[in-house]
């Protein structure tokens, strides 16, 4: 039914992708497309099964096809598929006096647009077609018994039977009506707790009333949302959730409020949490946490670095961080993707990182490449270390740690995708200054302590492991805890990685903090607007251009980042004279710094350029126009102006010879090499109050950004700076020897020879001359 093109799967994705969760890139959807080259291949099944692993209701579902208006799916799924209709609050007989009112209620939940019809015996109450059924003033004619109708097109259930009686005057004081002068009192009170962080927390309000009582809980005297039954329970419970609960029991006519009682959280585990499904009568609050959080700000700095000088080659790395950087862009964080850093390169940018950090703000920062573990900190390794480095030589994280408490974010999360052996030429151990107790910071680790990370080849395509499980999560709208115990159960149920790579989780987030929740600006806007400059200066692309040669010929130049400092270019011919038979445009004699390979230059297709950014065009169709694309790497190692020659090969009619044109072009400094990652930054200072001109006088500022900025003092900008360390370059490095800092093989003939769809390779332990990455099956969804 999906697979058409007026209404179906493509129609459909559109649709909920309104959800961030369900918004696919579109690598995944050239994907999906592409099942139909296969003899029994779906695209519409590919979609519904990508649906279901991000926990795809059917009624989310069945909401997306209504919004296309797919009329054959909706009546399949509401006549053969859909849940079953359970009523979830009967309704409750009662004995009222004449001339009161009476309330009857029945709620049901199921398939969306649940209508509802009262019957009294076997007649429909004129107007009884809700939820609720009131009769008012109650006669002697609305006696009898009534029941609820609940449908869902051609399905429906009936409810219980209730019974209005109506009650003689000298039976007015019977033991039915409350005592208490209000017409409504609470016959169970909710209790005090202590519990552990993870245990699931049960709190009761009973009351008896007339009409019968509505509750709504509230934590903080504040409201808790879809808490409105006797019965509150909240599974998994984190220390987010302590404090003095109440509840709110009234009617139409009446108000009662239960006792006060203190819920105290310790901390716990989440291990051997089960989410259960809740039962008719109780109320679980699990939304709430979500909805509650938001961030100021949501900012990534992602590393990947794979072409060592001293090292292994790895593959992983550029696939790893190019689907990251896809996936939280659609969470709404500013993200700066960075392949292949050098030592003075990563302290440059975990600088310039840091100058995106402020209170509130949710920082990420994902590494990919070689790494080790000593006494417990962690080092991630540039692509230039010695062959046997020391910690002076790499990143230290527990240090970058440090530097983001000082910006007092909302949240400090660090995956890191790397090996976790233990460093023998290392013995010195470095002392981290006092950590602040702030209860935001999650590590995740790719492996555990003393193992290595592993990075898997299928289809031409490698992904480390981690980064293949981690994007099949990482939308999901959980606590970020929570989300990375999903992934290590994952990873803990792959045959091929069992006993040999497990994901690590070390957490102190007190909060239920996810990278899907939203974005309240801060009451700041100058802050807020500083941080958006400070990004946007590394991702302005040079404007496309047109190139007029004396020949008659018009040249198109384009450009697009593929990274944040990988950039792809590309030559179109616009206008052709007539009396020229052939033409094209190739690009040469670039500016030094940054790294063009002759084999990635003027290739007519991206994937012959060795680019990430395919799409369906350029899978399944021809270009209306030639064109050829050149990729650039390692711009930030521009030191001027991007400047490189555009030569204009044609031939005439009637001419065998090719003739030659060209124009020199110059594209100023493209994306982040405007930050000059090369230079050292300014001497460190543990305040954050430096003054406004200290980042405007800054190297990553140009004077068309600093121009931009209004004239403020140091006062109003308050904590925009960041606290700055200076790098004078790595100490000495000791001389080569033979000990080098990588673990021995340990590849086993039984791990190479398993009957798995994937085959995997230690990252250390990868070479270049294996199994040659190659980019076919990627797309573009940047």
């Amino acid at each position: 039914m999906l697979d058409n093109l007026e209404c179906g799967w493509r129609q459909l994705a559109k649709a909920v992708a309104e959800q961030p969760q369900f918004c696919y890139s579109e690598k995944e959807l050239t994907d999906c497309s592409l099942k139909v080259l296969s003899p029994h291949g779906s695209p519409g099944r590919y979609l519904l099964a990508l649906l279901a692993d991000r926990g795809c209701t059917l009624s989310f579902l069945l909401q997306g096809l209504k919004k296309i208006e797919h009329r054959e799916a909706v009546g399949f799924l509401t006549t053969h598929v859909m849940e079953q209709i359970d009523i979830t609050l009967q309704p409750q007989s009662q004995r009222v006096p004449e001339g009161s009112t009476a309330v009857l209620s029945c709620r049901a939940v199921g398939p969306v647009e649940l209508t509802y019809q009262w019957f009294k015996a076997k007649d429909e109450v004129p107007g009884g077609n809700g939820p609720e059924l009131v009769l008012n003033p109650v006669s002697p004619v609305q006696q009898g018994p009534y029941i609820c109708r609940v449908s869902s097109g051609d399905k429906y259930v009936f409810s219980n039977w209730a019974h209005v009686r109506l009650v003689r005057s000298e039976d007015s004081s019977s033991s039915y009506f409350p005592s208490s002068a209000s017409g409504l009192y609470i016959t169970q009170q909710p209790r005090p707790q202590v519990l552990m962080e993870g245990d699931t927390l049960y709190l009761e309000c009973a009351a008896q009333a007339n009409p019968p009582p509505q509750f709504q809980w509230y934590l903080n005297k504040q409201p808790m949302p879809n808490c409105t039954r006797s019965l509150l329970k909240i599974p998994c419970i984190t220390t987010a959730d302590r404090g003095i609960y109440t509840c709110k029991v009234y009617n139409l006519y009446h108000e009662a409020w239960s006792d006060q009682v203190q819920v105290d959280i310790g901390p716990g585990s989440f291990s051997d949490v089960s989410w259960e499904v809740p039962k008719v009568g109780t109320s679980v609050a699990g939304p709430r946490q979500i909805v509650d959080c938001c961030a100021t700000d949501k900012v990534a700095l992602l590393i990947g670095n794979m072409n060592y000088l001293h090292h292994r080659q790895l593959r992983a790395p550029m696939a790893d961080v190019h689907e990251l950087t896809n996936l939280l862009r659609q969470l709404d964080f500013k993200v700066v993707s960075l392949l292949d850093l050098n030592w003075q390169e990563m302290h440059s940018a975990v600088t310039e990182f840091l100058l995106l950090l402020d209170r509130g703000v949710y920082g990420l920062l994902y590494f990919a490449g070689h790494g080790y573990e000593n006494y417990g900190n962690s080092f991630m390794v540039p692509i230039d270390a010695p062959a046997s480095y020391t910690f002076k030589q790499c990143l230290w994280v527990q240090d970058v740690l440090q530097r983001m408490q000082e910006r007092q974010t909302g949240l400090n999360v660090f995956l890191l995708d790397m090996c976790r052996k233990r460093n023998p030429n290392d013995e010195i151990i470095p002392q981290p200054g006092p950590l602040k107790v702030t209860a935001n910071i999650v590590f995740g680790y790719a492996t555990c302590v003393d193992a290595e990370a592993f990075e898997v080849n299928k289809d031409d395509l490698s992904n480390g492991i981690f980064m293949s499980f981690l994007k099949k999560r990482l939308m999901e709208p959980e606590k970020v805890t929570v989300l990375l115990d999903k992934v290590a159960e994952d990873m803990g149920r792959c045959e091929i990685t069992r006993g040999r790579q497990a994901l690590e989780l070390r957490s102190n987030l007190s909060e239920r903090r996810a990278l899907t929740d939203g974005i309240q600006a801060p009451a700041c806007q100058i802050t807020a607007s500083t941080r958006n400059l400070q990004w946007a200066i590394a991702h302005v692309l040079p404007e496309s251009r047109c190139l007029q040669f004396e020949c008659g010929v018009k040249v198109q130049l384009g450009f697009a980042a593929e990274f944040s400092n990988i950039m792809i270019i590309y030559t179109r011919i616009l206008e052709t004279p007539k009396e020229i038979v052939s033409c094209y445009a190739q690009l040469s004699d670039f500016t030094e710094g940054p790294e063009v390979d002759l084999k990635h230059s003027n290739q007519e297709s991206l994937r012959e350029a060795g680019s990430l950014l395919l799409s369906m065009d350029d899978l399944l169709l021809p270009l209306e126009q030639p064109q050829l694309f050149t990729r650039i790497s390692a711009l930030q190692r521009l030191k001027k102006e991007l400047a490189f020659t555009v030569c204009l090969h044609y031939k005439y009619t009637n001419l065998d010879e090719e003739l030659l044109d060209e124009q020199r072009v110059s594209v100023g400094k493209p994306l982040v090499s405007k930050l000059n990652l090369h230079e050292p930054r300014l001497s460190h200072t543990s305040s954050s109050d430096l003054q406004m001109s200290s980042i405007m006088e800054s190297s990553s500022f140009s004077e068309s950004f600093r121009a931009s900025l209004p004239d403020l003092t140091s006062s109003s900008i308050g904590s925009t700076s960041t606290s700055w360390s200076y790098y004078e370059g790595p100490l000495d490095s000791p001389t080569f020897s033979s000990l080098k800092n990588e673990p021995e093989e340990t590849t086993c003939l039984e791990f190479l020879e398993a009957e798995e769809p994937h085959t995997i390779k230690s990252l250390p332990s990868a070479s270049s001359q294996e199994l040659p990455f190659k980019f076919s099956n990627l797309a573009n969804s940047l």
